[in-house]
């Protein structure tokens, strides 16, 4: 991997080095200087005058050439399309939900993603009819028999759907000032893979898949733990 050289002062530097590496975790991950915010100069990446990394979410997706959402660590970061069918092949085959009973609530999200095509959290939610207590009716009866009251939180149930490759952010939608121009922290709009760049087949096997990842990172990474290649994997 080469050092700071390649250091992103735009949107094009963030996509063109997603595609050199096929991958590019957005926060530290483990591997020095293996993320968007140890490459992006310090001057972009938390700005009041110039827009940086935040902003470049969306404009980066939306060229099609690269995949975004949590997918490492519980972190997010963005995957190549070239890699994205091994990415994918893998980490459906690998289980994120702890039992049963988390595994059908995220199935009840991903069908209702599926069904609308896109939905940010507060569409969710409204589908859903996710409030507990007093009596409202859920989505599910998984909803009705949590305990407690108040409000199910959608956000580790997108996490672990980010993380299992059944869902990536399609874009960032923001809100709008009277003078025409964006303003604030951008909601993301969630969909599936599919959804957003067509089939998607390895054509091998999720274990073929995962050694071409493991080659692939630990070429770029030659002096990285065993630990934190497989982590990075997922």
């Amino acid at each position: 991997m080469r050092p700071e050289a390649d250091t992103i002062r735009s949107a094009m530097d963030m996509e063109r080095q997603v595609l050199e590496f096929g991958f590019l975790p957005f926060f530290r991950c483990g591997i020095p200087g293996f993320s968007v915010e140890e490459r992006t100069a310090a001057e972009y990446w938390f700005s009041d005058e110039e827009e940086g990394p935040w902003e470049w979410k969306g404009p980066v997706i939306r060229e099609g050439h690269c995949a975004y959402g949590k997918m490492f660590n519980k972190k997010a970061g963005y995957v190549s399309l070239e890699w994205l069918p091994d990415w994918l092949n893998y980490r459906r085959s690998c289980r994120y939900a702890k039992d049963e009973d988390t595994a059908a609530l995220d199935d009840v999200v991903l069908q209702t993603i599926i069904s609308e095509g896109s939905v940010t959290v507060k569409e969710l939610r409204h589908l859903l009819g996710f409030i507990r207590g007093r009596g409202k009716r859920t989505a599910t009866d998984y909803v009705d028999s949590l305990p407690g009251e108040g409000k199910v939180s959608l956000e580790p149930i997108l996490t672990r759907l980010m993380m299992g490759l059944q869902v990536v952010i399609a874009d960032f939608e923001y809100n709008i000032d009277r003078h025409g121009q964006p303003y604030g922290w951008g909601v993301a709009r969630y969909t599936t893979p599919e959804g957003l760049y067509g089939r998607l087949d390895a054509g091998c096997s999720p274990e073929v898949s995962f050694r071409k990842l493991y080659t692939h990172f630990r070429q770029l990474f030659p002096e990285a733990s065993e630990k934190s290649i497989r982590t990075l994997i997922g």
